[in-house]
Order: structure tokens, then sequence, then C-alpha cells
């Protein structure tokens, strides 16, 4: 399980030879309460952070913003990708389940298609996140360019 994203090893970047099929193991992450209610996720509504009121809501619990799922597989990606994440690339989720508070998230991805493109190949990825039920909280694909 990769869990450091600083320095990452060359090794595991998708290169013009990785074959589709591929598999990425992301980073794994806990939904930690703190953050959840922190300014930089908004911290306006209480869903987010509050116990009491995401009970009165109906929530088992307060749950997570969608931007953070989609932040934690942002991660996976630039680890994989490098670069090129922010030079043409297309990522799309779709949010499917809540992830509540002291949920450990993990992401993933499947190499799904390469199709040649200039002088390398645009490849799309299958992404998730799934907590450690392997109940899948965020699906969706990142599409990019690899040595065009």
């Amino acid at each position: 399980m990769i869990q450091r994203t600083r320095n990452m090893p060359q090794d595991i970047r998708i290169t013009r030879d990785t074959p589709i099929g591929f598999e990425l193991t992301g980073v794994k992450k806990k939904a930690a309460i703190q953050l959840m209610g922190s300014r930089l996720w908004g911290r306006f509504n209480p869903n987010h952070w509050d116990p009491v009121y995401a009970a009165e809501t109906g929530l088992d619990a307060p749950i997570q913003t969608g931007e953070m799922s989609s932040a934690y597989l942002a991660e996976m990606c630039v680890n994989y990708f490098g670069p090129s994440v922010f030079t043409g690339a297309r990522m799309q989720c779709k949010y499917v389940a809540s992830t509540y508070a002291n949920e450990v998230i993990t992401t993933y991805g499947v190499v799904r298609e390469k199709t040649p493109k200039g002088d390398g190949f645009r490849f799309r990825v299958e992404i998730w996140a799934q907590n450690e039920a392997e109940e899948k909280k965020t699906t969706g694909f990142i599409e990019a360019d690899v040595d065009v």
C-alpha cells in the first residue's frame, strides 16, 4: 500500500509501457472529523462535523465532503501520472455512498484504455475510493497523456 506522496519512486509511474489492466493502489486516509470540519473544506454544513446535528438529520455519523474523496483520488493520480495530471488530464467522479467520520478510505485504479496520441499515449484509468468493508464511496475515471 502506497501511503507516502513525497519523493515517490519513479518505478510506480505510468509509462508508455504500462499495459491495460495495470492496477493502481493509492493513498489510504482516515476520515478524521477534525479535517471534515475545517475551513479548508467549507465548514458551513454541520452534517460534516457535528455528530449531534448529523444524528438529528438521520445520519449514522458526520459525513465527509465529496471534495475530500476527490482529493484522495487526485493525490493517487499525481503519484502515478506525475505532472501530466496538470496538463490536459481530465478527471470525473461520482459520489455513490457517504463516507462517515472515522472510516478508512483507500483509493484504487485500473488502466482500462491506452490510445496512441502523438509520440505517446492517452491513458484512461477507472478510479475509485472504498472503505475497509470494500464499499465503494466514489467512482470515476481519469484520462491523462504520457510521453505526448
